[in-house]
């Protein structure tokens, strides 16, 4: 019995021995296997990092790219507006230049003919003197020439003919020509054609016949006549605030104009005492294209409002693409942060593969070493294991 049991305790030992070796190798085979998933799932983990930052990369320059198009795109649209204004704006203001340096140019040379065909109408004088003894004749002679430079000289609408100024009067002024101004109802004002000849005629003969006295009292009539027609003029057609505060008296011709120039004077106290302005057929015109110069610049202004409109309606589309701009930036924001957050989670469901590799590597390990089923040491180590509390 003691060399059996001796023979037993040795086998024991033996196989204690053997079951200790085999623990060691199963133990470093479960650590190289260990070892083998750790390294696997740091390179998947690195692989899977390396894809999302190059997909992250690759969205970051997508929106850069898409930013820089949108910003390009809108520069060019607001170049392209700028220069459709410009290019407008630029083509009006020449137009109507060259429309109204055409107008002056065509009323100087048109004076200029007129001057050069004084002589041919003073060698007509005499059937002017006969054609203009009737006071209902030159008067219309007179407001027919007035016509003529009115329609030439001012746009079209620009005055009124036989146009009453107080209401509930029967007096009319011949012409009315409304100002240039910002205003509901425009003041108007009154030009009124004169043509004393009696007065004039006198005059001539007095200097044709070279009578200093006659001559004299031939201009003082006239200047009489003139003061009061242009008292007449201004009782009756200097109505503020329908009219401006001065009015037109109109001489048809450059000579009467001319000889009531020569009285000393006489302009300054007609204008001072009575706010008429004398004119002939030479200096209305430069009067009528002033206000028509008023008119092109009313109409310009009014362009330009229109423009300044069209900016600040693009002003406006500007803002409203800076909003869109940020809205899309907090797009990019947002979507990088959901990447983090899918980054986060890869973490965490790697971490958990990671258990389950090293669960199915032990599982592996423990197959792979396990004894064969007609090993004579497995069943005694299972009922040594198992039975030996109780021996």
């Amino acid at each position: 019995m003691y060399v059996m049991l001796e023979r037993e305790g040795a086998a024991r030992m033996a196989d204690a021995e053997a079951l200790r070796g085999r623990l060691t190798d199963i133990e470093r085979m479960l650590a190289s296997r260990l070892e083998q998933g750790r390294m696997e799932t740091a390179d998947r983990l690195g692989a899977i990092a390396q894809s999302v930052g190059r997909e992250l990369a690759e969205a970051r320059v997508g929106q850069a790219e898409a930013l820089r198009d949108m910003a390009e795109a809108s520069a060019r649209q607001t170049e392209a507006i700028r220069a459709a204004v410009d290019e407008r704006l630029h083509e009006a203001v020449e137009r109507q230049m060259q429309t109204s340096f055409q107008r002056v140019l065509e009323q100087f040379g048109a004076m200029q003919k007129a001057m050069g065909e004084v002589t041919a109408m003073t060698a007509q004088l005499g059937d002017l003197k006969r054609l203009f003894s009737n006071v209902k004749t030159r008067g219309g002679w007179g407001e027919a020439q007035l016509r003529a430079i009115l329609d030439d000289v001012l746009p079209a609408g620009a005055y009124l003919s036989n146009c009453r100024l107080r209401e509930g009067s029967a007096e009319v002024v011949e012409f009315a020509v409304r100002m240039p101004v910002k205003a509901t109802t425009p003041p108007l004002l009154a030009i009124d054609s004169k043509f004393p000849t009696e007065a004039y005629e006198r005059l001539l003969d007095a200097v044709e016949r070279v009578d200093p006295q006659a001559e004299r009292a031939a201009r003082r009539a006239l200047d009489t006549t003139l003061r009061i027609e242009a008292r007449k003029i201004a009782s009756k057609y200097i109505v503020p605030p329908v009219t401006v505060e001065f009015a037109v008296l109109y001489l048809p011709t450059d000579g009467l104009y001319a000889e009531v120039a020569r009285s000393p004077g006489l302009l300054d106290e007609i204008g001072r005492s009575c706010r008429v302005i004398v004119m002939g057929p030479g200096l209305l015109p430069a009067l009528l294209r002033t206000i028509h110069l008023g008119y092109v610049t009313l109409a310009l202004e009014e362009r330009t409002d229109g423009i300044a409109r069209l900016l600040g309606a693009t002003r406006q589309e500007m803002i409203k693409m800076d909003g869109v701009l940020e809205k899309l930036a907090r797009n990019a924001s947002t979507m990088s942060s959901s990447i983090d957050e899918a980054r986060y989670r890869t973490r965490m469901v790697a971490r958990q593969l990671r258990g389950l590799d090293g669960i199915e590597a032990v599982a592996e390990g423990a197959g792979s070493a396990g004894p064969a089923p007609d090993d004579p040491v497995d069943l005694p180590l299972g009922g040594a294991g198992d039975d030996a509390p109780g021996r």
